[in-house]
């Protein structure tokens, strides 16, 4: 085995310019990098810090090279691993004398620039054996130590690439290596070369050599780039997302946005408005994002990410589908799509507005010093179906200093209320909207927290109240101490608290009254009373206006519009009764009320009744989950002017 034949002192004297003309712009950098940890294919998969570059410049057009420079870099953590140890014979000590790595890309930068213009070349391109270097290694490590790498980082040939162009008989371009490469093209390589990373350098610039005397159109003609900053953008409910280009992260801090997740990925190419933050139902964060690359390639590397660090949280990261992006990333709405279409916007959510919040109100809340993009127009507020306000609202900002100066307006007043803001992505937007719109974004609950163990009563005329605007810790005592002496006139099991659709307190109940002369009188005594500092609605209401809600309908000032479940194709499912357990009524409290009040010693029903109340779950509606509540009632009915008289509550 010979060594590569060395550099000519001048233009090749078998190539001839004007005949040969080389497609490249420039010059060529060879670049070669090795970490403390993995090699190979698994370069910088371990999250290990770069510990050697060497590099040589290779004029194309003139057949020229540059001087060999071989630059050791300090590792923060200097401990190598055997294989490391082994392939370069480096030690912690000699890496300790070494230069820090800002310290060695400037005598990079300087070195290069004078091999360039002693070869007399223009502007050099990077040259690297795979792709693991840059994107890899050295981008990621520069955003952990807040490093701003030059422009010529961001852009480079791969050979690996270019050599599968040339030769595409190989195997694939992955699985390439410098030596099978040589091998390949039949050159002669130096095996006593024990200096690390020098071998590799000289076979590289000969394979290059070797490939320009080609002469191919193709040749370093189309650089591989990578992408400097994040861009944001909508996605639609009808793209269709290669399955191969998405991955899971998990174990987000829930503060995370997507320039952090897009961070953490530095030097992979997230593909526009590619990384979608996940919300639970609850509407916030959970710690997962799904994360959409430009190709499979980059999604390859970005596994090989799998428990690397954000901060001090390492970070999980798996194979995900196109469906599960679309799922979580796209929208449909026109109003979405108009307010995301602005791009370069930072976008911040603000949480807890009063529900008769305007946009001039908001917008004087962030004040003249952190305009929103457009005005009111900049302003997208989250509603319920029925047009009610959910108190959420976002807002796009022009920059990052602006959005900053908005964020420091966390947790200030707006008339009587704090408000919440955060840094929100496009995903986060499409999945708020998609949520109030349609129902959650998960099915949390597909049946009812409680079967209803006896029918509703029916009544006649407005024989009912609704309470609007309780406290979500009102409890059923809590109601009946709120009617106060209109307790007296409840049906029995004529209590019912409605939930939301993710099993919570929604603030509304609805009370099933005697007559419709007590629910009004009920209603006029009781309305706007204050409950736990919150003052409370009463309205007089028809149990089938009741039974609509109750059943997944809505009630709004505007009327009514039909529950889900009353669409003739559902087939719902069977839940049999709950067994009511023995009521003991003390001797002293039964003798104040008729004995036609009082329940049998047990109700214990012979067989299980099916009872239906809500749709399958292969219907996919999600319904205004209702818990129904047995009523709490005074036992019998005592005179209304004897009231000293202390009263049970039972479960009837």
């Amino acid at each position: 085995m010979t060594p590569p034949p060395p550099p000519p002192p001048g233009p090749d004297p078998g190539a001839d310019p004007a005949a040969d003309p080389c497609p490249c712009p420039g010059s060529l950098v060879v670049l070669f990098g090795a970490t403390a940890g993995a090699l190979g294919r698994d370069l910088g998969s371990d999250e290990t810090d770069l510990i050697l570059l060497v590099w040589q410049v290779v004029e194309p057009r003139s057949r020229q090279v540059g001087t060999l420079h071989k630059s050791l870099v300090r590792a923060e953590v200097a401990a190598l691993s055997t294989q490391c140890r082994e392939a370069s014979g480096l030690s912690a000590d000699s890496l300790a004398r070494a230069e820090p790595l800002d310290k060695v890309l400037q005598q990079f930068s300087q070195l290069v620039n004078g091999d360039v213009a002693l070869l007399g070349g223009g502007p050099y391109m990077l040259c690297t054996d795979g792709q693991q270097l840059l994107r890899q290694v050295l981008h990621p490590e520069a955003s952990r130590k807040n490093l701003v790498l030059p422009d010529t980082f961001f852009s480079f040939y791969d050979l690996r690439r270019e050599f599968h162009m040339q030769h595409p008989s190989t195997c694939p371009a992955r699985d390439l290596t410098v030596a099978t490469m040589a091998q390949d093209l039949g050159l002669e390589t130096d095996a006593t070369e024990d200096d690390f990373g020098v071998w590799e350098v000289k076979t590289m610039v000969a394979v290059i050599l070797h490939l320009l005397k080609e002469s191919s159109s193709q040749l370093f003609s189309k650089p591989e780039v990578i992408k400097q900053k994040y861009e944001t953008g909508p996605c639609s409910k009808a793209d269709v997302v290669d399955s191969e280009t998405v991955v899971r992260a998990r174990g987000l801090p829930w503060q995370s946005s997507d320039q952090d997740v897009a961070r953490f990925f530095k030097g992979l190419n997230v593909a526009r408005g590619g990384v979608a933050l996940c919300l639970n139902a609850q509407g916030r964060r959970n710690g997962e994002a799904l994360i959409r690359f430009v190709d499979s390639e980059q999604r390859d590397l970005a596994l090989q990410r799998h428990k690397h660090h954000m901060g001090v949280r390492y970070i999980e990261v798996y194979k995900a589908t196109g469906e599960e992006f679309v799922k979580i990333a796209g929208g449909t709405s026109l109003e979405v799509a108009r307010f995301l279409s602005r791009e370069d916007q930072v976008i911040l959510r603000l949480r807890g507005l009063p529900f008769s919040a305007g946009p001039m109100d908001v917008l004087g809340f962030l004040g003249p010093e952190c305009p929103v993009t457009g005005g009111a127009e900049g302003l997208l507020f989250v509603r319920h179906p029925d047009g009610r306000p959910t108190g959420d609202a976002f807002a796009l900002f022009a920059c990052e200093e602006l959005a900053q100066a908005a964020l420091r307006r966390h947790k200030g007043m707006l008339g009587k209320r704090y408000i919440e803001l955060f840094r929100s992505t496009a995903a986060e937007v499409q999945q708020v909207l998609n949520r109030y719109a349609s129902g959650p974004l998960l099915p949390t609950l597909t049946a009812p927290l409680l079967p209803i163990p006896f029918p509703l009563a029916p009544g006649t005329g407005r024989d009912c109240v609704r309470l609007r605007g309780l406290p979500y810790t009102a409890t059923i005592e809590d109601i009946l101490s709120f009617l106060g002496e209109a307790a007296a006139d409840i049906r029995p099991h004529g209590v019912h608290m409605v939930l939301n659709q993710q099993g919570r307190p929604s603030g509304d109940a609805f009370i099933q009254m005697t007559s419709a002369e007590r629910a009004l009188a009920a209603a006029q005594r009781c309305h706007k009373k204050v409950m736990k500092e919150r003052y409370v609605e009463v309205v007089p209401c028809s149990t089938e206006e009741m039974s609509r809600v109750l059943m997944g309908g809505t009630l709004g000032r505007s009327g009514m519009s039909p529950p889900p479940c009353k669409l003739p194709c559902l087939s719902p499912p069977t839940y049999a009764t709950f067994q009511a357990t023995p009521t003991l009524i003390p001797t002293e409290t039964a003798a104040l009320y008729p004995s036609s009040a009082l329940l049998p010693a047990a109700r214990v029903p012979a067989a299980p009744t099916p009872v239906a109340y809500y749709p399958g779950p292969a219907t996919q509606l999600y319904l205004n989950y209702t818990a129904y509540y047995p009523s709490l009632m005074p036992v019998g009915d005592p005179p209304r002017t004897v009231l000293q008289a202390p009263k049970e509550w039972v479960c009837l």
